[in-house]
Formats: C-alpha cells, structure tokens, sequence
C-alpha cells in the first residue's frame, strides 16, 4: 500500500522539484514578496536586510562543509571500511538493508544530529557495495533517521533552555532534560518513530522493475599508490611520525574535554572525525587524497547557505517570521496550542532553517502565548523544536552533507521523505498534544 502511495510522490517530486540551489532562489523572491506585501517593507529596505545577512552562516557552512569533509575522510580509512562492510554484512536482502540503515541513522541521529547525517550516508554507501537495492530510497532511509534529531541528545532548544543564563531565563527559568528530551511525550514520540519510519521504509520498496541501481564499483575508494623512489618532501608525506604527533595531541584533548564534562557538540564531532581520520589514515598523503575525494560533495553547501542566511535575516528583521507565529498561535487554545506552535514552527523552517536561530525567532511570540493559555512551558518549547525537525524531510537545506556522500540531487529522495513528513507529522501532533 505504502509502495503504491509512494510512486505517484517519486514521479511527482522528480519532475517538478528543481535543483536545491533552484529551490533557495524561489525561497528568497518569495520572502522578498512576502516581506513587501504582509510586512509593509520597502524594496531597498528588504534588499539591504538580505544583503546584510547574506554572510550571517559562514562559521556554520564551514561547519557544515567540515561535517562532510572529515566524515567522508575518517569513513574511507581501511578500518572504519572494514567496520562497515562488517555491520553493513548484517543485511542479507534489500528489505533487511532498509531496514539496517534505518535503524543506525536513527540512533545517530538521536546522539547527535552531525553525526547521523554522515553515518547514515557512509553506511547506506557501504550497504550498496554489498545489496542491491534501490539506491534512492537507501540514501532516502537514511536520510528519514533525522527526523528524530530534535528530540535527541543535541536538541538545540532544549539544549538552550537547560542552560543557565538563556535569554528567556527571567520567563520559563532553567527547564532542565527530564521536562524536555526525557520527559514521557518526548520519548514516546522517538520510540513511536524508532518503530515507524524503517517500517515504512521498508513498505516503499519498489519492484526490481521501477528501483535504481548503482554500480558498486562507483562507490570504490581510489587507492594511494606509493612512489618508488621518494624526495625529501615526499618523505614527509608519508610520515607516520607527523601523523602520530598530532592524533596523539588530538586524543590528549579530546581526553582532558569528556573528562572535564564536555558533551558532543558541532565542532567536537568535526575534530574527533578528523583525529580519527588522521591517525587511521597513517600518513599525510592517504588523508590529503581522502581530502580530495571528500570535498567534491561539498559544493552546494557552499554555494546555497549564503542564500539561507539572507532569507533569515529578511524572515527576522521584517518581522514576517513572527507574523506567521502570531498568527497561528492566534487561532489556539489551551489544548490545541502545542499543535498550532508545532505547525508554525514547520512553516518557519523552510525560512529558517536552524534550529537556534528558529527559536529565537519564535520564542518571543510562542512563549507569552503559552504562558496565558496556561500551557507548559516546556512542552511549547518542544513543540517548536519537533516542527523545526519535521519539515526538514522536504527542506533540501540538512539534505545537502548527504547528497554530497552520497552523489545524488534532492529529487532522487525527497519524494519518499514526502510520505515520512505525512506520517511523523501525525505522529509528533499526537504526541505533542494528547500524551
């Protein structure tokens, strides 16, 4: 039944859906528009707020760019591959190998939401040499196990609200985990899709006739041939000391940071990839070929973040952000609130797409609102969290790091993560408003 309902979404999304840097260029005339019409802003007023913030997400796409890079290097090092093809060994058919990779993107995921966009899509990469299955929907599966990031241990919202010193302490306090990710709705929400998304995966498998192969062998690493004969300067490439001093320097501060109480954070998961990398690698050169392959996939990160800061910043400085908040929360009640904060925060998102910066959009409107509805503050806070990682299953923006793995557009999967957008959407508005 799901195969069937999924098909029509594939072909829709194929031919209709354009390119991710397309798709950021639509966005932005449309904010534009919308910021002239709604918000009452002048032509010249609107270009200088996107032009203002058009450089606002350089420290994060450089992230970003490292999120891919570094794992794409620590992944293509012989022991991590040799790991992979072990677990990726776990799938003997193309159901089990939807279901595997399911299963793993979604408990990455939920550690921490860096580190399961790149192990989702260097396992399904793995599981491809190995199975033959549709290649769109194993990219797709792993993909979908994002959708539980917000819940998870990196939740950026609850994160922001459990740390002293937020600036909406003086309104809600410190409201700490328990209430947020370890509180009942919460958990039951990721249990619910822990079981749902690699079913329903797995009931979109297509037939042998209408799935999409790739070749294994594309999907090779190329192999670092040593010279002969070696300069001084090639001898240093293939130094093991140099490489020695700096993992055994990686690891001593890795070491001092969890002792200390430190918890996995962008740019923690980006060092740790790159130590690894570094020392399993064994020399200079292996890694600087690594680096090379590596970075291919990073150009639409590149090239489109710099159009999202923009739209942000129109989105937040015209006002036209907290209109649509405003506007839906208007139309709650006590018992509906959590639903129509869900809904607006999904909205935002395909504007804002960053958790951080979502909640400071919207935590001034969402906030007062709950508190004279009488609404939990830390349900509300969740439930903006919950919109801003729903929609992300049709937002080609934290798409990007694993279409770059995985050498494919956003049309390719985002057909079947429409159907995931349906389903969790009902799933997370149950949760959020009847548990």
């Amino acid at each position: 039944m799901l195969n069937f309902i999924a098909r029509p979404m594939v072909r829709v999304v194929d031919r209709y859906l354009p390119d991710p840097y397309i798709f950021v260029i639509i966005l932005t005339v449309v904010v534009m528009a919308a910021a002239m019409l709604f918000e009452g802003q002048s032509p010249m007023a609107v270009a200088a707020m996107w032009g203002d913030g058009f450089w606002a997400l350089l420290q994060f796409a450089m992230q970003m760019v490292l999120v891919l890079v570094t794992g794409y290097m620590m992944a293509s090092t012989p022991l991590v591959r040799k790991g992979l093809a072990k677990l990726a060994g776990l799938a003997s058919s193309a159901g089990g190998a939807i279901l595997l990779v399911s299963v793993v993107s979604l408990a990455a995921s939920w550690i921490n939401w860096g580190f399961g966009l790149v192990v989702g899509a260097l396992f399904a990469k793995e599981i491809a040499k190995q199975v033959r299955v549709d290649y769109r929907l194993l990219i797709a599966s792993a993909y979908s196990g994002f959708i539980v990031w917000h819940g998870g241990l990196a939740g950026s919202v609850p994160l922001a609200i459990a740390t002293a010193g937020h600036p909406f302490e003086a309104q809600i306090g410190v409201i700490g985990t328990s209430q947020t990710i370890f509180s009942f709705f919460n958990l039951a929400i990721v249990v619910a899709l822990f079981i749902v998304v690699p079913l329903v995966n797995r009931m979109m498998l297509p037939s042998e006739a209408d799935s999409v192969f790739v070749d294994p062998a594309l999907l090779e690493e190329k192999e670092v041939k040593q010279p002969e004969v070696m300069t001084p300067a090639e001898r240093l490439q293939n130094s093991m000391i140099l490489t020695g001093l700096i993992g055994l320097a990686g690891i001593a501060y890795l070491v001092q940071y969890f002792l200390g109480g430190g918890t996995l954070t962008l740019n923690i998961v980006n060092f740790l990839f790159l130590i690894v990398a570094i020392i399993l690698h064994g020399t200079p050169r292996n890694l600087l070929a690594a680096l090379e392959e590596g970075v291919k996939g990073a150009s639409g990160i590149v090239i489109q973040f710099p159009f999202y800061a923009g739209i942000m910043a129109i989105m937040v400085q015209s006002g036209l952000a907290a209109s649509v908040s405003e506007w839906l929360v208007s139309l709650a009640t006590p018992g509906s609130f959590p639903f129509f904060a869900f809904i607006s925060a999904g909205i935002v998102n395909f504007f804002v797409p960053s958790g951080g910066g979502q909640w400071a959009v919207q935590a001034p409107v969402i906030l007062p609102a709950a508190e004279a509805l009488g609404v939990d503050a830390a349900r509300a806070a969740m439930a903006v969290a919950w919109g801003d990682a729903w929609t992300n299953m049709v937002q080609p923006f934290w798409a990007l790091p694993i279409l770059g793995i995985a050498g494919l557009k956003a049309k390719d999967i985002m057909g079947f993560c429409t159907l995931h957008l349906i389903l969790s959407g009902a799933i997370i508005a149950l949760g959020l408003t009847v548990l």
